[in-house]
């Protein structure tokens, strides 16, 4: 009891107040005042640790790497003048022995180390210098000064073509050029490249990392010439404690905040909305989700939302039962209108085959036979048709097609006896509205090749053309469809119309091969497979 009474006179309005914020701003309450002890730390460590170091690191850099450019870029300057020089004076006299002598004499202090350098004629025969251990490509534009990067071997530099042709050539190893850029009294280890633009860089000094925390500053400084620059890396200050804990602050700051937002998003959110997710999916449609048990302090939309899905669920028992009746009733009332069409024509069919028997012609027995054979195809289609209602899958082409030809000849005249029907359909589906057009079109044109030869033999296929579009090729032929004065009248007069409308109704155009006697359509299906 007494414990009872503490708890009734313990304040409670922080906590309601607490409960009536939204729970998007409770989780960035709770977040930020956490959290902001940890951010200001993490800012102090990393300012005070990495400051100082890169600034110092940089600056060393700076000095390395314009004192090996400007070495690089006068060795190649000094180099290529020489050559430049004496590639005039030989262009303009082959003969000019003492410019070669002055040439070679720069070059000769180089060629120890593998500098070579050529000069050629507009035939390209040597005139001055050695032939080049590289090939030499063809110029793009002769008129310009062009470096290529050899990334395995060197550099190689072709100057501009002489006015009378000539061309000068030079190759600079790789180890060379490493060399005249190595920069004096630098210690530490340092990477060094060639670059230019979307080509392979000349590596000149390899810097091998040490792991992904490896961390390197890298200086580029153009060499003035043919967008040729030089590049230099050196690692950055090593991962020592004061880093490491700069780098890991964020990542403890990450835990910190992860933790602490999945407490208060599971005490918060996910515990309600998991017992709100088991009662609902241990719902079944017709009944009333109960209320749940939701924690101490759930959140007022979880709550809202569980009011809203035991409202939902009285709605939709509600609806289910006047669903069910009203399925009931509809069931009872298709089977119904079934019944009745099937019984109606079964007695048009009967009248039909009445008077037929009464009639006093063979003219009239036969039209009696013609209307029957409709009300036929009509009828069969419509038994498909309920047969296939329940799965809803279509009806089956080849089955009303086979049940159809069997009914054309009950009912064909004695006269066309000897009549034959041959049927090659694949498994396909169709609609009621497309197999009762089919229907009417294969009894129309089978009763036609009939009437032009009564002894006659005719052939129904159907092939699917193709599965994307759902396409199918119907064809009918027989011998009596060839092309003839009385197929010709039968056609103008009684049924060229009806085939017309009934292609209309099918949406496609009805095509006739007078020569081989077929009469094809496309028409709207899909494989049973």
């Amino acid at each position: 009891m007494a414990e009872d009474d503490l708890e009734r006179r313990r304040p409670k309005v922080p906590v309601a107040a607490f409960q009536r914020l939204p729970t998007g701003a409770r989780v960035f309450l709770i977040l930020s005042i956490a959290l902001l002890p940890l951010a200001l730390i993490a800012l102090f460590a990393t300012l005070q640790t990495t400051r100082t170091v890169d600034v110092e690191t940089r600056a060393r850099l700076r000095v390395a790497g314009v004192e090996a450019s400007r070495a690089l870029a006068n060795e190649l300057v000094g180099d290529l003048t020489a050559l430049r020089v004496a590639l005039r004076a030989i262009d303009s006299d082959a003969r000019d022995a003492p410019s070669c002598a002055r040439v070679q004499g720069i070059f000769a202090q180089q060629s120890a180390a593998g500098i070579r350098f050529q000069v050629a004629d507009a035939t390209g025969r040597l005139l001055c210098g050695a032939e080049l251990p590289v090939p030499v490509p063809a110029p793009t534009d002769p008129s310009q000064l062009k470096i290529t990067l050899l990334p395995s071997e060197g550099l190689l530099v072709h100057l501009p073509d002489a006015p009378n042709g000539s061309r000068a050539d030079a190759f600079f190893p790789k180890q060379v050029l490493a060399d005249v850029a190595r920069p004096s009294g630098f210690v530490p280890p340092y990477a060094a490249q060639l670059t230019r633009t979307d080509e392979v860089p000349l590596e000149l000094q390899p810097l091998a990392r040490r792991g992904p925390l490896d961390r390197r500053e890298t200086l580029v400084v153009p060499l003035g010439f043919d967008d040729l620059s030089f590049a230099m890396s050196v690692r950055s200050a090593p991962i020592t404690s004061p880093v490491l804990v700069a780098m890991l602050l964020p990542l403890l700051m990450w835990a910190a905040a992860a933790g602490i937002g999945w407490f208060v998003v599971d005490r918060l959110l996910i515990r309600p909305l998991r017992r709100l997710r088991t009662s609902v999916a241990a719902y079944t449609p017709g009944e009333v989700i109960g209320s749940v048990d939701y924690g101490v302090v759930p959140a007022q939309e979880i709550s809202d939302l569980a009011e809203t899905f035991e409202a939902i669920t009285r709605t939709v028992q509600q609806h289910e039962t006047n669903l069910a009746d009203g399925l009931v009733r509809q069931t009872k009332l298709t089977r119904e209108v079934h019944h009745r069409v099937k019984n109606n024509l079964q007695v048009i069919a009967s009248l039909i085959n009445f008077h037929a028997r009464s009639a006093s012609s063979a003219e009239a027995s036969e039209a009696y036979a013609a209307i029957q054979r409709r009300v036929d195809a009509l009828a069969v289609v419509h038994r498909h048709h309920f047969a296939e209602l329940e799965e809803n899958r279509g009806l089956e082409l080849r089955a009303v097609i086979g049940e159809l030809a069997s009914n054309i000849r009950a009912t064909a005249p004695e006269h066309a006896a000897r009549m034959g029907i041959t049927i090659d359909v694949e498994p396909l589906l169709v609609s009621q509205d497309v197999g009762v057009a089919v229907s009417f079109l294969l009894t129309e044109l089978v009763e036609l090749a009939m009437m032009v030869n009564p002894a006659t033999q005719a052939r129904i296929s159907a092939k699917l053309a193709s599965v994307e579009a759902e396409q199918v090729v119907l064809r009918v032929s027989s011998p009596a469809l060839v092309e003839s004065a009385e197929l010709s009248a039968l056609v103008a007069s009684r049924y060229g119309r009806v085939l017309l409308g009934l292609s209309r109704q099918l949406r496609a155009p009805l095509h006739h091969d007078p020569l081989v006697g077929a009469y094809e359509i496309a028409i709207n299906a899909r494989s049973a497979r």
